[in-house]
């Protein structure tokens, strides 16, 4: 979907009876130059971190284009490629997964891969991230880890996330980072969509808050 397509639907969306629910941008193609849009690092060797990383609704692949791949990139250039991999959630994420608050089955194949993860590779540093909705699912999913597994997560970087404020299930506030910008209407509940499509512009600090931790 290109984004004026997008850009409309969001605009039908406020005049539909759900309007009164914060409706998700559906993140779409901004311009981020030739960055991955899938990763697939559980199917590689084992790193020193492992992202795990869900996208926000109607992105493209399982890592999307808007606040993912920039942040892999920085934490890449900080860590060494060497050292870290990509894992990203392959889910439906759709506007009525956003709705309910995340898309089940996401939910569950994050947890999915955490977990695996944690046994595949066990010495691996596990960071947690997700943007928009895929932050719904970060929430979701940590929710139902295991002490031992939730143990062995380093950090989670959330972008735009609409349960900000809210515990990451029970890993330590001090190991969560969460980004909302001014007037992102999905992460402080009021003001519009356009500051919720330039997360790429925190990959820096976001990956440092990462570096700092692992």
């Amino acid at each position: 979907m290109n984004y004026l397509l997008q850009l409309t639907a969001v605009l039908l969306s406020l005049a539909s009876p759900l309007s009164a629910l914060p409706t998700d941008p559906f993140a779409g193609p901004v311009s981020i130059a030739a960055l991955p849009t899938t990763e697939n690092g559980l199917s590689e060797a084992c790193k020193d971190v492992t992202v795990i990383f869900a996208r926000g609704t109607s992105e493209a692949g399982n890592v999307g284009e808007i606040a993912g791949p920039p942040w892999f990139s920085a934490l890449r250039s900080s860590l060494g490629t060497a050292k870290i991999g990509v894992q990203g959630v392959t889910y439906p994420a759709t506007v009525a997964g956003y709705l309910a608050g995340g898309d089940s089955a996401g939910s569950t194949e994050m947890l999915r891969l955490i977990n695996l993860a944690s046994t595949q590779c066990p010495s691996t540093k596990i960071v947690l991230g997700g943007y928009s909705q895929g932050a719904q699912l970060v929430h979701n999913a940590a929710k139902k880890l295991t002490a031992a597994v939730t143990a062995k997560i380093a950090a989670v970087v959330v972008f735009g996330d609409p349960f900000r404020g809210d515990a990451v299930g029970t890993v330590a506030s001090s190991k969560v980072d969460s980004i909302c910008h001014d007037l992102d209407v999905v992460c402080t509940g009021f003001g519009g969509f356009i500051t919720h499509l330039t997360y790429g512009n925190d990959a820096a600090a976001a990956s440092a808050f990462v570096v700092a931790r692992v």
